[in-house]
Protein backbone atom coordinates (compact mmCIF):
# COMPACT_ATOMS: atom_id res chain seq x y z
CA UNK A 1 0.00 0.00 0.00
CA UNK A 2 1.51 3.73 -0.49
CA UNK A 3 2.43 5.06 2.08
CA UNK A 4 0.16 8.56 1.43
CA UNK A 5 -2.65 6.51 1.06
CA UNK A 6 -1.67 3.79 4.19
CA UNK A 7 -1.74 7.46 6.27
CA UNK A 8 -4.70 9.16 5.16
CA UNK A 9 -6.62 5.83 6.08
CA UNK A 10 -5.00 6.05 9.57
CA UNK A 11 -5.62 9.62 10.00
CA UNK A 12 -9.49 8.32 9.14
CA UNK A 13 -9.89 5.97 11.29
CA UNK A 14 -8.33 7.50 14.09
CA UNK A 15 -10.84 10.44 13.47
CA UNK A 16 -13.78 8.08 13.52
CA UNK A 17 -12.72 6.93 16.68
CA UNK A 18 -12.20 10.19 18.53
CA UNK A 19 -15.66 11.08 17.00
CA UNK A 20 -17.24 7.64 18.53
CA UNK A 21 -15.39 8.82 22.02
CA UNK A 22 -17.22 12.54 21.76
CA UNK A 23 -20.47 11.09 21.38
CA UNK A 24 -20.44 9.26 24.37
CA UNK A 25 -20.80 13.12 26.21
CA UNK A 26 -24.81 12.37 25.98
CA UNK A 27 -27.12 9.43 26.66
CA UNK A 28 -28.89 10.00 23.10
CA UNK A 29 -25.92 9.87 21.05
CA UNK A 30 -23.74 7.36 22.88
CA UNK A 31 -25.22 4.32 21.11
CA UNK A 32 -24.04 5.44 17.84
CA UNK A 33 -20.52 6.72 19.15
CA UNK A 34 -20.29 2.71 20.31
CA UNK A 35 -21.11 1.84 16.56
CA UNK A 36 -18.88 4.49 15.42
CA UNK A 37 -15.81 3.68 17.76
CA UNK A 38 -16.04 -0.33 17.25
CA UNK A 39 -16.62 0.58 13.04
CA UNK A 40 -13.33 2.49 13.63
CA UNK A 41 -11.16 -0.71 15.41
CA UNK A 42 -12.92 -2.79 13.08
CA UNK A 43 -11.58 -0.91 10.35
CA UNK A 44 -8.93 -0.78 11.89
CA UNK A 45 -7.68 -4.21 12.05
CA UNK A 46 -8.96 -4.64 8.26
CA UNK A 47 -5.97 -1.73 7.63
CA UNK A 48 -3.82 -4.35 10.20
CA UNK A 49 -4.10 -7.19 7.65
CA UNK A 50 -4.40 -5.79 4.34
CA UNK A 51 -0.71 -3.75 5.09
CA UNK A 52 1.19 -6.81 6.98
CA UNK A 53 1.73 -10.17 5.84
CA UNK A 54 0.09 -12.98 7.84
CA UNK A 55 2.52 -15.51 8.64
CA UNK A 56 0.09 -17.98 10.13
CA UNK A 57 -3.37 -17.10 8.86
CA UNK A 58 -4.57 -20.12 10.56
CA UNK A 59 -3.69 -19.48 13.85
CA UNK A 60 -4.68 -15.66 13.52
CA UNK A 61 -8.05 -16.72 11.96
CA UNK A 62 -9.23 -19.53 14.95
CA UNK A 63 -7.90 -16.55 17.48
CA UNK A 64 -10.38 -14.02 16.27
CA UNK A 65 -13.37 -16.47 16.45
CA UNK A 66 -12.34 -18.12 19.40
CA UNK A 67 -12.16 -14.47 21.22
CA UNK A 68 -15.13 -13.06 19.38
CA UNK A 69 -17.37 -15.83 20.50
CA UNK A 70 -16.61 -15.53 24.32
CA UNK A 71 -16.91 -12.24 23.51
CA UNK A 72 -20.44 -11.94 22.51
CA UNK A 73 -21.22 -14.76 25.20
CA UNK A 74 -20.01 -12.83 27.85
CA UNK A 75 -21.82 -9.49 26.36
CA UNK A 76 -25.33 -11.82 26.37
CA UNK A 77 -24.68 -13.01 29.80
CA UNK A 78 -23.53 -10.46 31.85
CA UNK A 79 -26.04 -7.63 33.26
CA UNK A 80 -25.91 -4.44 34.67
CA UNK A 81 -24.94 -5.51 38.08
CA UNK A 82 -22.13 -7.07 36.75
CA UNK A 83 -20.96 -4.44 33.69
CA UNK A 84 -18.07 -2.97 36.80
CA UNK A 85 -16.69 -6.08 36.66
CA UNK A 86 -16.59 -6.67 33.29
CA UNK A 87 -15.64 -3.46 32.17
CA UNK A 88 -12.25 -4.23 35.11
CA UNK A 89 -12.12 -7.17 33.16
CA UNK A 90 -11.33 -6.18 30.03
CA UNK A 91 -9.10 -3.72 31.30
CA UNK A 92 -6.65 -6.54 32.49
CA UNK A 93 -7.57 -8.22 28.94
CA UNK A 94 -6.38 -5.15 27.32
CA UNK A 95 -3.20 -5.54 29.54
CA UNK A 96 -2.00 -9.13 29.37
CA UNK A 97 -2.19 -8.30 25.32
CA UNK A 98 -0.25 -5.36 25.48
CA UNK A 99 2.86 -6.70 28.11
CA UNK A 100 2.66 -10.65 25.89
CA UNK A 101 3.30 -8.40 22.74
CA UNK A 102 5.68 -6.66 24.19
CA UNK A 103 7.71 -9.25 25.38
CA UNK A 104 7.84 -11.44 22.14
CA UNK A 105 9.08 -8.47 20.05
CA UNK A 106 11.34 -7.42 23.05
CA UNK A 107 12.98 -11.02 23.50
CA UNK A 108 12.63 -12.12 20.25
CA UNK A 109 15.76 -10.35 17.84
CA UNK A 110 17.14 -6.97 19.61
CA UNK A 111 19.20 -5.85 16.42
CA UNK A 112 16.64 -4.99 14.60
CA UNK A 113 14.75 -2.58 17.62
CA UNK A 114 15.86 1.13 18.08
CA UNK A 115 16.78 3.02 21.50
CA UNK A 116 12.93 3.88 21.81
CA UNK A 117 12.11 0.12 20.72
CA UNK A 118 13.64 -1.21 23.90
CA UNK A 119 12.60 1.41 26.05
CA UNK A 120 9.02 0.66 24.79
CA UNK A 121 9.26 -2.73 25.14
CA UNK A 122 10.12 -2.12 29.00
CA UNK A 123 7.56 0.12 29.69
CA UNK A 124 4.31 -1.92 27.94
CA UNK A 125 5.98 -4.96 29.89
CA UNK A 126 5.76 -3.07 33.26
CA UNK A 127 2.49 -1.16 32.19
CA UNK A 128 0.65 -3.83 30.74
CA UNK A 129 1.49 -6.42 33.63
CA UNK A 130 0.70 -4.13 36.58
CA UNK A 131 -2.61 -2.89 34.24
CA UNK A 132 -3.67 -6.49 33.96
CA UNK A 133 -3.13 -7.84 37.62
CA UNK A 134 -4.42 -4.44 38.83
CA UNK A 135 -7.46 -4.87 36.71
CA UNK A 136 -8.57 -8.74 38.12
CA UNK A 137 -8.40 -7.43 41.54
CA UNK A 138 -10.59 -4.62 40.91
CA UNK A 139 -12.45 -6.99 38.89
CA UNK A 140 -13.01 -9.30 41.53
CA UNK A 141 -13.64 -6.96 43.93
CA UNK A 142 -16.73 -5.76 41.85
CA UNK A 143 -18.15 -8.75 41.24
CA UNK A 144 -17.71 -9.74 45.25
CA UNK A 145 -15.07 -12.22 45.08
CA UNK A 146 -12.71 -9.91 47.13
CA UNK A 147 -13.30 -7.89 49.69
CA UNK A 148 -14.94 -4.70 48.42
CA UNK A 149 -13.71 -2.22 51.17
CA UNK A 150 -9.67 -1.45 51.41
CA UNK A 151 -7.49 -3.61 52.32
CA UNK A 152 -4.02 -2.87 53.48
CA UNK A 153 -1.34 -5.16 53.84
CA UNK A 154 1.55 -4.90 56.62
CA UNK A 155 4.23 -2.38 55.35
CA UNK A 156 1.91 -1.47 52.14
CA UNK A 157 4.05 1.63 50.78
CA UNK A 158 7.26 -0.01 51.78
CA UNK A 159 5.99 -2.88 49.46
CA UNK A 160 5.08 -1.08 46.87
CA UNK A 161 8.33 0.86 47.15
CA UNK A 162 10.05 -1.91 47.28
CA UNK A 163 8.37 -3.41 43.80
CA UNK A 164 9.07 -0.06 42.12
CA UNK A 165 12.95 -0.61 43.28
CA UNK A 166 12.86 -3.77 41.50
CA UNK A 167 11.28 -2.82 38.89
CA UNK A 168 13.79 -0.35 37.86
CA UNK A 169 16.76 -2.46 38.38
CA UNK A 170 14.57 -4.72 36.22
CA UNK A 171 14.13 -2.87 33.58
CA UNK A 172 17.28 -1.15 33.26
CA UNK A 173 18.53 -4.70 32.73
CA UNK A 174 16.20 -5.92 30.31
CA UNK A 175 16.60 -2.53 28.37
CA UNK A 176 20.46 -3.26 27.66
CA UNK A 177 20.80 -7.28 28.36
CA UNK A 178 20.94 -9.69 25.82
CA UNK A 179 20.22 -13.45 25.35
CA UNK A 180 19.21 -15.74 28.30
CA UNK A 181 19.52 -12.40 30.90
CA UNK A 182 17.33 -10.69 28.45
CA UNK A 183 14.63 -13.10 28.80
CA UNK A 184 14.90 -14.01 32.90
CA UNK A 185 14.95 -10.46 33.30
CA UNK A 186 11.91 -9.88 31.08
CA UNK A 187 10.05 -13.03 32.94
CA UNK A 188 11.08 -11.07 36.21
CA UNK A 189 9.97 -8.19 35.47
CA UNK A 190 6.94 -9.26 34.51
CA UNK A 191 6.02 -10.76 37.90
CA UNK A 192 7.52 -7.83 39.94
CA UNK A 193 4.92 -6.20 37.77
CA UNK A 194 2.09 -8.25 38.63
CA UNK A 195 3.05 -7.99 42.05
CA UNK A 196 3.42 -4.34 41.98
CA UNK A 197 -0.55 -3.88 40.11
CA UNK A 198 -2.27 -6.57 42.70
CA UNK A 199 -0.67 -4.63 45.89
CA UNK A 200 -1.58 -1.05 44.55
CA UNK A 201 -5.42 -2.30 43.55
CA UNK A 202 -5.77 -4.02 46.76
CA UNK A 203 -6.06 -0.58 48.99
CA UNK A 204 -8.18 0.99 46.90
CA UNK A 205 -12.00 0.19 47.14
CA UNK A 206 -15.52 1.86 48.41
CA UNK A 207 -16.22 5.41 46.72
CA UNK A 208 -12.39 5.11 44.82
CA UNK A 209 -13.46 2.05 42.86
CA UNK A 210 -14.94 4.55 40.00
CA UNK A 211 -11.28 6.32 39.71
CA UNK A 212 -9.69 2.99 39.55
CA UNK A 213 -11.83 1.87 36.84
CA UNK A 214 -10.58 5.02 35.00
CA UNK A 215 -7.40 5.18 35.85
CA UNK A 216 -6.62 1.46 34.70
CA UNK A 217 -8.53 2.83 31.36
CA UNK A 218 -6.12 5.23 31.02
CA UNK A 219 -2.89 2.56 31.75
CA UNK A 220 -4.34 0.17 29.73
CA UNK A 221 -4.33 2.58 26.54
CA UNK A 222 -0.96 3.50 27.46
CA UNK A 223 0.16 -0.12 27.46
CA UNK A 224 -1.23 -0.43 23.96
CA UNK A 225 0.59 2.82 22.70
CA UNK A 226 4.17 1.45 24.02
CA UNK A 227 2.52 -1.82 22.31
CA UNK A 228 2.35 0.06 19.35
CA UNK A 229 5.77 2.29 19.46
CA UNK A 230 7.69 -1.42 19.34
CA UNK A 231 5.46 -3.21 16.58
CA UNK A 232 6.06 0.18 14.70
CA UNK A 233 2.11 0.41 14.04
CA UNK A 234 0.90 4.06 14.66
CA UNK A 235 -2.95 2.86 14.56
CA UNK A 236 -2.00 1.15 18.04
CA UNK A 237 -0.26 4.15 18.82
CA UNK A 238 -3.06 6.75 18.24
CA UNK A 239 -5.69 4.71 19.37
CA UNK A 240 -4.06 3.48 22.78
CA UNK A 241 -2.86 7.39 23.41
CA UNK A 242 -6.77 8.21 22.74
CA UNK A 243 -8.14 5.81 25.38
CA UNK A 244 -5.04 6.73 27.73
CA UNK A 245 -5.75 10.57 27.20
CA UNK A 246 -9.54 10.11 27.56
CA UNK A 247 -9.01 7.62 30.40
CA UNK A 248 -7.00 10.47 32.23
CA UNK A 249 -9.23 12.90 31.99
CA UNK A 250 -12.21 10.92 33.14
CA UNK A 251 -9.84 10.05 36.47
CA UNK A 252 -9.39 14.10 36.58
CA UNK A 253 -13.05 14.60 36.61
CA UNK A 254 -13.56 11.53 39.15
CA UNK A 255 -11.07 12.84 41.37
CA UNK A 256 -13.16 16.54 41.50
CA UNK A 257 -16.33 14.68 42.17
CA UNK A 258 -14.58 13.59 45.62
CA UNK A 259 -13.13 16.42 46.11
CA UNK A 260 -9.34 14.51 46.46
CA UNK A 261 -6.23 14.57 44.52
CA UNK A 262 -5.33 11.09 42.81
CA UNK A 263 -2.32 11.18 44.75
CA UNK A 264 -4.44 10.65 47.57
CA UNK A 265 -6.37 7.83 46.24
CA UNK A 266 -3.43 6.35 44.51
CA UNK A 267 -0.77 6.25 47.58
CA UNK A 268 -3.90 5.90 50.11
CA UNK A 269 -3.34 8.88 52.27
CA UNK A 270 -5.02 9.66 55.11
CA UNK A 271 -6.66 6.26 54.36
CA UNK A 272 -7.76 3.82 57.82
CA UNK A 273 -8.59 0.13 57.97
CA UNK A 274 -12.45 0.35 57.60
CA UNK A 275 -13.16 -1.10 61.31
CA UNK A 276 -11.46 2.23 62.42
CA UNK A 277 -13.10 4.58 60.72
CA UNK A 278 -14.79 6.98 62.60
CA UNK A 279 -19.04 6.33 62.83
CA UNK A 280 -21.30 8.66 63.23
CA UNK A 281 -22.57 8.77 67.09
CA UNK A 282 -20.18 6.76 68.45
CA UNK A 283 -19.16 9.75 70.57
CA UNK A 284 -20.89 12.75 72.23
CA UNK A 285 -17.97 15.00 70.44
CA UNK A 286 -18.97 13.84 66.60
CA UNK A 287 -21.71 16.78 65.44
CA UNK A 288 -24.43 15.46 63.29
CA UNK A 289 -25.86 17.87 60.80
CA UNK A 290 -28.84 19.95 61.38
CA UNK A 291 -32.33 19.71 60.32
CA UNK A 292 -34.80 21.15 59.77
CA UNK A 293 -37.55 19.32 61.93
CA UNK A 294 -40.74 18.37 60.07
CA UNK A 295 -44.31 20.02 61.18
CA UNK A 296 -46.15 17.54 63.05
CA UNK A 297 -49.45 16.31 62.09
CA UNK A 298 -51.44 13.35 61.49
CA UNK A 299 -48.96 11.98 58.73
CA UNK A 300 -46.46 11.15 61.38
CA UNK A 301 -48.41 8.30 62.76
CA UNK A 302 -49.29 6.97 59.53
CA UNK A 303 -47.40 3.88 58.23
CA UNK A 304 -44.52 4.84 56.04
CA UNK A 305 -45.80 3.79 52.66
CA UNK A 306 -48.99 5.85 53.15
CA UNK A 307 -46.53 8.80 54.10
CA UNK A 308 -44.42 8.48 51.49
CA UNK A 309 -47.21 8.17 48.92
CA UNK A 310 -49.11 11.00 50.64
CA UNK A 311 -45.91 12.94 50.47
CA UNK A 312 -45.43 12.30 46.31
CA UNK A 313 -49.18 13.65 45.63
CA UNK A 314 -48.32 16.41 47.48
CA UNK A 315 -45.27 17.55 46.15
CA UNK A 316 -44.48 19.77 42.91
CA UNK A 317 -41.19 18.71 42.21
CA UNK A 318 -39.47 15.37 43.14
CA UNK A 319 -35.65 14.85 42.82
CA UNK A 320 -34.75 10.90 42.14
CA UNK A 321 -31.45 10.05 43.50
CA UNK A 322 -30.64 6.87 42.19
CA UNK A 323 -27.37 4.43 44.00
CA UNK A 324 -25.96 1.15 43.39
CA UNK A 325 -28.32 -0.13 45.54
CA UNK A 326 -30.75 0.50 42.47
CA UNK A 327 -28.36 -2.00 40.49
CA UNK A 328 -28.61 -4.63 42.75
CA UNK A 329 -32.28 -4.65 43.27
CA UNK A 330 -32.65 -4.11 39.02
CA UNK A 331 -35.31 -1.37 40.54
CA UNK A 332 -34.33 0.67 37.02
CA UNK A 333 -37.00 -0.13 35.30
CA UNK A 334 -39.17 0.42 38.28
CA UNK A 335 -37.79 3.99 39.44
CA UNK A 336 -38.55 5.00 35.26
CA UNK A 337 -41.60 3.75 35.57
CA UNK A 338 -42.67 5.87 38.71
CA UNK A 339 -40.84 8.79 37.38
CA UNK A 340 -43.17 8.91 34.39
CA UNK A 341 -46.30 8.29 36.70
CA UNK A 342 -45.33 11.10 38.36
CA UNK A 343 -45.11 13.14 35.32
CA UNK A 344 -48.44 12.09 34.06
CA UNK A 345 -49.46 13.66 37.56
CA UNK A 346 -47.81 16.98 36.64
CA UNK A 347 -45.20 16.69 39.24
CA UNK A 348 -41.81 18.46 38.21
CA UNK A 349 -39.64 15.03 37.66
CA UNK A 350 -35.52 14.96 37.70
CA UNK A 351 -32.91 12.62 38.27
CA UNK A 352 -29.64 13.66 40.92
CA UNK A 353 -26.60 11.53 39.46
CA UNK A 354 -23.61 12.01 41.71
CA UNK A 355 -20.48 11.26 39.01
CA UNK A 356 -19.22 8.38 41.54
CA UNK A 357 -22.49 6.71 42.28
CA UNK A 358 -22.87 2.99 41.16
CA UNK A 359 -19.03 0.91 40.82
CA UNK A 360 -17.70 2.66 37.28
CA UNK A 361 -18.10 5.78 36.00
CA UNK A 362 -21.44 6.68 34.46
CA UNK A 363 -22.67 3.89 35.81
CA UNK A 364 -26.52 5.26 37.21
CA UNK A 365 -26.68 6.95 33.60
CA UNK A 366 -26.27 3.30 32.23
CA UNK A 367 -29.03 1.98 34.39
CA UNK A 368 -31.28 4.58 33.23
CA UNK A 369 -30.66 4.18 29.74
CA UNK A 370 -31.27 0.64 29.98
CA UNK A 371 -35.09 1.79 31.34
CA UNK A 372 -35.22 4.31 28.69
CA UNK A 373 -35.16 6.89 30.82
CA UNK A 374 -35.98 10.43 28.77
CA UNK A 375 -32.25 11.86 29.13
CA UNK A 376 -33.50 15.40 29.59
CA UNK A 377 -34.49 14.57 33.18
CA UNK A 378 -30.86 13.58 34.35
CA UNK A 379 -28.56 15.79 36.26
CA UNK A 380 -25.31 15.89 37.53
CA UNK A 381 -24.57 17.16 41.30
CA UNK A 382 -23.19 20.89 40.15
CA UNK A 383 -26.23 21.04 38.00
CA UNK A 384 -28.91 19.90 40.55
CA UNK A 385 -27.66 20.65 44.12
CA UNK A 386 -28.58 24.47 44.33
CA UNK A 387 -32.81 23.31 43.63
CA UNK A 388 -32.63 20.73 47.01
CA UNK A 389 -33.83 23.57 49.37
CA UNK A 390 -36.94 24.67 46.60
CA UNK A 391 -37.83 20.97 46.30
CA UNK A 392 -41.14 19.15 47.63
CA UNK A 393 -39.10 15.70 48.22
CA UNK A 394 -36.00 13.86 47.27
CA UNK A 395 -36.64 9.95 46.81
CA UNK A 396 -33.26 8.30 47.42
CA UNK A 397 -33.12 4.53 45.75
CA UNK A 398 -30.43 2.52 46.91
CA UNK A 399 -27.77 5.41 47.67
CA UNK A 400 -26.05 6.16 50.87
CA UNK A 401 -22.98 7.52 50.82
CA UNK A 402 -23.23 10.15 47.77
CA UNK A 403 -26.40 11.54 49.97
CA UNK A 404 -24.34 11.52 53.37
CA UNK A 405 -24.36 15.02 55.04
CA UNK A 406 -21.80 13.37 57.44
CA UNK A 407 -19.30 14.42 54.51
CA UNK A 408 -19.83 17.88 55.12
CA UNK A 409 -20.27 18.22 58.89
CA UNK A 410 -18.15 15.63 60.18
CA UNK A 411 -13.98 15.42 59.93
CA UNK A 412 -12.02 12.29 60.07
CA UNK A 413 -14.12 10.50 57.96
CA UNK A 414 -13.30 8.37 54.25
CA UNK A 415 -15.99 10.50 53.04
CA UNK A 416 -15.12 14.16 54.79
CA UNK A 417 -15.37 16.37 52.45
CA UNK A 418 -16.44 14.72 49.44
CA UNK A 419 -19.06 16.67 47.76
CA UNK A 420 -22.43 15.00 48.01
CA UNK A 421 -25.73 15.54 46.93
CA UNK A 422 -28.03 17.73 49.24
CA UNK A 423 -31.08 15.62 49.83
CA UNK A 424 -30.97 16.64 53.71
CA UNK A 425 -32.12 19.89 52.55
CA UNK A 426 -35.52 18.97 50.69
CA UNK A 427 -38.60 19.81 52.52
CA UNK A 428 -39.26 15.83 52.88
CA UNK A 429 -37.27 12.96 52.05
CA UNK A 430 -38.23 9.49 51.39
CA UNK A 431 -35.42 6.89 51.47
CA UNK A 432 -35.86 3.26 49.28
CA UNK A 433 -32.68 1.59 50.89
CA UNK A 434 -31.85 -1.91 51.51
CA UNK A 435 -31.65 -1.30 55.52
CA UNK A 436 -29.85 1.61 57.24
CA UNK A 437 -26.44 0.16 57.18
CA UNK A 438 -23.46 2.41 56.39
CA UNK A 439 -22.29 2.16 52.13
CA UNK A 440 -19.12 1.19 51.49
CA UNK A 441 -17.61 3.93 53.46
CA UNK A 442 -18.38 2.34 56.68
CA UNK A 443 -20.25 6.23 57.86
CA UNK A 444 -23.15 6.09 59.00
CA UNK A 445 -25.69 8.26 57.58
CA UNK A 446 -27.56 10.96 59.90
CA UNK A 447 -30.01 11.53 57.51
CA UNK A 448 -32.01 8.47 58.56
CA UNK A 449 -32.53 10.17 61.61
CA UNK A 450 -33.55 13.46 60.18
CA UNK A 451 -37.44 14.07 61.11
CA UNK A 452 -38.76 14.93 57.64
CA UNK A 453 -37.09 11.03 56.24
CA UNK A 454 -39.94 8.65 55.72
CA UNK A 455 -37.70 5.16 55.39
CA UNK A 456 -39.54 2.60 53.47
CA UNK A 457 -36.65 -0.59 53.97
CA UNK A 458 -36.26 -3.57 51.96
CA UNK A 459 -35.77 -4.77 48.46
CA UNK A 460 -35.82 -1.16 46.32
CA UNK A 461 -37.54 -2.70 43.28
CA UNK A 462 -40.48 -3.87 45.57
CA UNK A 463 -40.80 -0.55 47.64
CA UNK A 464 -40.28 1.55 44.67
CA UNK A 465 -43.07 -0.90 42.81
CA UNK A 466 -45.23 -0.32 46.12
CA UNK A 467 -44.94 3.82 45.68
CA UNK A 468 -46.34 3.47 41.69
CA UNK A 469 -49.35 1.04 42.29
CA UNK A 470 -50.31 3.23 45.51
CA UNK A 471 -50.13 6.26 42.99
CA UNK A 472 -52.75 4.49 41.04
Amino acid sequence: MDSAWHLAIDSAIVLILILGIWRFHALETARSGNFAAAFALLCALGAVFYGNPVREPATVVLALLAGGAVGCLVALRVNMIQVPAMVAFQHGAGGIAAFLTSFVELTRERSELLAVGQLSGVLGIVIGAATFSGSMVASAKLAGVLRQTPLILPRHNWLLAGALAGIGILGALAAFAAGPLLLYASLALILLAVALGAVFALRIGGADMPVLISFLNATAGLAAAFCGIIIENRLLIACGATVAASGSVLTHVMCQAMNRSLLKVLVGAGLKPAAAAPQIGEGAAAPRPSFVAAEPGESQGQAPLARAVAGLRSAGTVIIIPGYGMALAHAQFEVVKLAERLKELGKEVRFAIHPIAGRMPGHMHVLLAEAEADADMLFDLREINADFPRTDLALIVGACDVVNPAAIDVKGTPISGMPVLAAHEAKQIVVCNMDERPGYSGVENPLYASPKAILMFGDAKVTVGQLRQALG
